[in-house]
């Protein structure tokens, strides 16, 4: 009877932790314990990006067509409303229309006694006893592509997804319009920007104006012709504040230039992170885009080389802290914070030589 062979158990599959310790192929490894901080993404290439419409607005563009940086995107209306057309829907020319197809016609209830001033391009919505709504408005303004790439799909009055070919630095929210200009730093990572301090030799640049900017100063850079500004926390008021602005011009019929406003935090004042100064500094000089949807800074400059932050850095995020930035100095195992609070923590050394022990809740690091 011939001896059995012992059986092999197969290899255990590593976790989480042991993967990213050890590093995915090509990447290096991480400190030990480092894989449990949150890690934020610094860079992404390619980032699909979003163009929103609204009903009447008009894309310039096809889909799968390629585009440069400046070419027309959309047309949007700027005093957009629903009008009824003239004719009964069944009859002729209107019975070719379908939701979404553009209508060129007469603006009713425009001009004296009622009647047409002017003939406008409007967009068929839908129709309702017998009749065509249409989405339609006098002035339109123009949305430029803030970076090169390829159209993906054109949905009327919903949105235009655009494939950018660059690389983007993500941020946590932007509001305005996509833009395209020379990038300039204004205030240091940790400070602010006055009103006082923009003048008309900043028109067509974006602005890094640092920790926080006042709705003044954001007033102000639009009036100069300032194309964006990039901040790392925004108040609630100052964007209510900026939004209320606009509409007031709007209203008054006043053209404005495209403007974005940049998020790279949210709405708490902190400086903004090294890691992220460090490729805004790289791209003084240097013609970027800001996306709107999703938030992002883009650079089609291939050649250009972006800094990589050390493996080992952290930033505090929340809490006492929130802004400071050091070295991994490990797991401190579970310590007790105020208000009787046990929560997982870590050692981390900051710019001072000092050790803290932070919440590894209230730490993130970039990649």
């Amino acid at each position: 009877m011939t001896a059995r062979s012992p059986r092999r158990r197969p290899p255990r599959a590593e976790g989480p932790r042991a993967v990213a310790r050890r590093g995915a192929p090509g990447v290096p490894p991480v400190a030990p314990g480092l894989e449990l901080v949150e890690l934020r993404r610094l860079i992404s290439a390619p980032i699909p990006a979003r163009v929103a419409l609204a009903p009447g607005d008009r894309a310039l563009v096809a889909s799968g067509a390629p585009f440069e940086a400046g070419a027309g995107l959309a047309e949007v209306l700027r005093d957009g409303r629903t009008i009824e057309a003239p004719g009964r829907a069944e009859s002729a020319p209107d019975a070719a229309l379908r939701p979404g197809d553009r209508w060129t016609g007469p603006m009713p209830g425009r001009g004296r006694l009622g009647r047409s001033s002017s003939t406008v391009t409007s967009e068929a919505l839908y129709a309702l006893d017998g009749r065509w709504r249409l989405a339609g408005g006098e002035v339109a303004d123009r949305i430029e592509a803030p970076v090169s790439g390829t159209v993906g799909e054109v949905r009327p009055g919903i949105a235009i997804t655009i494939r950018p070919d660059g690389r983007a630095l993500l941020g946590a929210a932007a509001f305005g319009a996509p833009v395209r200009g020379r990038l300039e730093i204004a205030a240091p990572l940790d400070g602010e920007i006055r009103a006082g301090a923009i003048d008309v030799r900043q028109r067509g640049t974006i602005l890094v104006v640092g920790a926080r900017v006042d709705a003044e100063a954001l007033t102000r850079a639009r009036a100069m012709g300032v194309r964006g500004v990039i901040v790392a926390g925004l108040a609630g008021k100052e964007r209510r504040d900026l939004l209320a602005s606009g509409e007031r011009q709007q209203a008054g019929r006043h053209r404005l230039d495209p403007f974005a406003i940049l998020v790279l935090d949210g709405t708490l004042r902190r400086p903004i992170a090294s890691a992220q100064m460090d490729v805004l500094r790289a791209l003084v000089g240097v013609e970027v885009g800001i996306l709107v949807d999703p938030p992002a800074l883009v650079v089609d400059d291939a050649s250009i080389q972006l800094p990589i932050p050390p493996l080992d850095a952290v930033r505090v995020r929340s809490g006492p802290l929130a802004g400071e930035e050091g070295r991994w100095g490990g797991l401190a195992g579970i310590h007790r914070f105020a208000g009787g609070v046990h929560l997982d923590a870590g050692r981390v050394t900051l710019a001072d030589g000092t050790t803290a022990i932070v919440p590894l809740a209230d730490l993130e690091r970039f990649a």
